[in-house]
Order: structure tokens, then C-alpha cells, then sequence
């Protein structure tokens, strides 16, 4: 089970990661207070010969404010700190999946993946349920999905205010990826001013707030600009696009993905990478025929629209498994089909007819047949 346990790892990164980069960033706004901290202690050292009470009060105050950053600092670290400890001790108290033990290994992660998986389609409450039942609060990370719902509701009401806000707090970190989700925003925000035909004012926010964008989103900038002299109404395709109200999913789809980055979480839903690994496995032409065997869970449409661009699994070789016993079918157990058709192995039929005093009942015709009607199936 070495090779199981090693992709159980691999799995379960995510799961360690989140808590730990957000400890990282933790310490490293810890350190940005204290440098603001020992600025304002110098500046005070520097009053104690000639103190001005107007001076002492205003560091006063920002010796207030930056106590109240360590304390929500400190919360944070104490919050970050019991996540780690409490999800390496669920990993190793899960420990390596046993071949045995295979369901109830996968159950508590399955609870997992589907608490992930509301929390990123926005149902907070639902997934705060499952957590609080299934005893797993610390190990989702509901915190960081309820600050995107309030900037992803924003957006959907077209505010682009508190994602605006989030930028501003992540700033340093956005700059570093060289994100261009702020130039988006304050674009979406310009392009609603023109919208409204407040010319005037949408160049001036456009001098103060897109003019740092001129160089490294020359093209979008351009384009924006000689937005101007459009309408919302014109039939120009290029601008047409630049209206558009399926701008404001874009800008959310960015946010998420943007979002997602930062706190090491993946793009796109555990549970669907999940289904999608295991119907990239499934996924023959066959599948997509009519009237596919109901047993392939590709003959559901939801799940032919979640395997549509994953590619046909290679199956150098077939094997044949009995749809009673779900054993192989071989030379040692042949299979036998039944005079309408149907083939199922011979240890099957005969654990069937041995229940019915020797008569084969077909388990999906219901029709019954001697032993001796059976002929065998040789595969080529």
C-alpha cells in the first residue's frame, strides 16, 4: 500500500497548506507592526526634551492602533496554530488508507470534499452544518470562503467597493504575482461611469487611478479609453464586449481565482477533482453511446457534462466482470450467456440457480432458465 499512501499525501497537501501560508503571512504582517512600532518609539525618544502635547497625543493613538493589530495578529496565529495541530493530528490519526478499511478511510475525507465544495458554491450555512456534524469545523476553511461570499455578493450587485478593499489589504502580495485583477476592477468601475455618460468624471478617475496601468495593459487601456466616444448601445463588437454585463461574472471569476491563489487553496473544487479523475478512468466511446449499460456512471448526463473535455482512458487490454458477483471472468469462471442474450459468469448463474432449486432467474430480464440452455462465450 506504499504507492495508496503516497498519493494520500499528495492529496491531503492542500489541507496542510492553507493554515501554514496563512501563518507565513501572519508573521509577516507581525513584523511590518513592529517596525511601525519601533518608528513610533523613536519619535517619542525623540519628544522626551521638548514634549508637544499635540505630538504626544497622535502617537498615543498610533501606539493604540498598533496594539489593536497585534492583538488581531495574535488571534489570528492562535486560529492558524490550531488548524495545523488539529489537521496533523487528523492525518495521522487517518493514517495510510488499508485495503480493508477503504470506505471508512474515505468517508471522513468525502465530508470534507463536499464541505469544500458548498463553501465554493456560496452555500456557507449548508457547509457549516455538515462541518458542525461531522465534527470537522478545523478541518475547512470556512473563514476564508465568508470574506469572498461579501466581495462576490458586491460584485454581483456590480460594487466593485469591498473587492477594491481586499486589493488594498493584499496589495503587496498581488503585486509580487503581478496580478492584474485591480486594473479589471478600476476599469469595470470607468467603464460604468461612461455608462452613465458622466464623461467628465470618468476621465478624471481614469487619470487617477488607470494611468499607472498604461504600460503593462496597453491594449486594455487604449481601448478603454476611446470607450469615450461609444455608447453601452453600439453595435462594434470590440466595445460591444466592453459593456457587456458578463463583465461582472468575469471580474468574479477573477476574484475567486485570485483569491484561491493567495491562501494556497486549489482552482477548482476537491470533489470535482475527484469525480473527474475517476470518469477519466471510466471514459470509453462506449460511454457516450445510447442506451450504455446503466451501470457506467457516464450514462447520467451530469456526469458526461463533467467528463466533456476529459480525454478516453486507454485500455490496452478488456476484462470481462460478472454483473452478479462482480469477479473477473476468465478460464477459471467462463462466462455462459443466457438464450436472450445476456452473459454473466458461470459462478453467478450457478449461485443463482442454487437459491432456485437449480433455475437460473436472469437478474435483469426475470426470466428462468435450466442450467443446460447456458452456452459459452469465447472472446477473440
Amino acid at each position: 500500500m506504499a504507492s495508496s499512501a503516497s498519493n494520500a499525501e499528495t492529496i491531503e497537501t492542500p489541507l496542510l497548506k492553507v493554515p501554514y501560508e496563512s501563518l507565513k503571512r501572519t508573521t509577516r504582517d507581525r513584523k511590518g507592526v513592529l517596525e511601525e512600532y519601533a518608528e513610533v518609539m523613536k519619535r517619542l525618544e525623540s519628544q522626551k526634551d521638548e514634549p508637544r502635547h499635540g505630538d504626544l497625543e497622535l502617537l498615543q493613538t498610533q501606539l493604540r492602533g498598533i496594539k489593536r493589530k497585534l492583538k488581531e495578529i495574535d488571534d489570528m496565529e492562535a486560529a492558524d496554530l490550531r488548524r495545523c495541530q488539529v489537521r496533523l493530528q487528523h492525518l495521522v490519526a487517518q493514517g495510510a488508507p488499508q485495503r480493508d478499511g477503504l470506505l471508512p478511510w474515505n468517508r471522513r475525507r468525502l465530508d470534507r470534499l463536499m464541505a469544500d465544495h458548498l463553501l465554493r458554491r456560496g452555500h456557507l450555512a449548508t457547509a457549516a452544518l455538515l462541518a458542525k456534524d461531522t465534527g470537522i469545523q478545523d478541518l475547512v476553511d470556512t473563514h476564508i470562503f465568508e470574506e469572498a461570499q461579501q466581495v462576490a455578493r458586491a460584485l454581483d450587485r456590480h460594487d466593485c467597493r469591498p473587492a477594491l478593499e481586499w486589493c488594498s489589504q493584499n496589495s503587496t502580495k498581488l503585486k509580487k504575482t503581478r496580478s492584474r485583477v485591480i486594473f479589471k476592477l478600476r476599469l469595470q468601475e470607468f467603464v460604468e461611469l461612461v455608462r452613465a455618460g458622466n464623461a467628465k468624471t470618468a476621465i478624471q478617475y481614469a487619470r487617477k487611478h488607470l494611468a499607472t496601468w498604461a504600460e503593462p495593459c496597453e491594449e486594455e487601456h487604449q481601448r478603454a479609453f476611446a470607450a469615450l466616444i461609444f455608447t453601452p448601445s453600439t453595435s462594434c463588437p470590440q466595445y460591444q464586449e466592453l459593456f457587456s454585463e458578463a463583465r461582472w461574472q468575469e471580474l468574479k471569476d477573477l476574484f475567486l481565482a485570485e483569491l484561491y491563489r493567495l491562501h494556497s487553496l486549489t482552482p477548482a473544487s476537491l470533489l470535482n477533482i475527484h469525480l473527474q479523475a475517476g470518469l477519466s478512468a471510466l471514459k470509453v466511446p462506449q460511454s457516450l453511446e445510447e442506451g450504455t449499460n446503466k451501470e457506467d456512471p457516464l450514462h447520467l448526463p451530469d456526469f458526461r457534462l463533467l467528463a466533456a473535455d476529459l480525454p478516453f482512458s486507454k485500455h490496452v487490454h478488456s476484462k470481462l466482470v460478472c454483473a452478479i458477483t462482480r469477479q473477473r471472468m476468465d478460464e477459471h469462471n467462463p462466462p455462459l450467456v443466457t438464450p436472450k442474450g445476456y452473459c454473466y459468469s458461470e459462478a453467478g448463474m450457478q449461485q443463482i440457480a442454487d437459491a432456485n432449486g437449480g433455475i437460473f432467474v436472469d437478474p435483469v430480464t426475470g426470466d428462468r432458465h435450466e442450467m443446460s440452455e447456458m452456452k459459452k462465450a469465447y472472446i477473440s
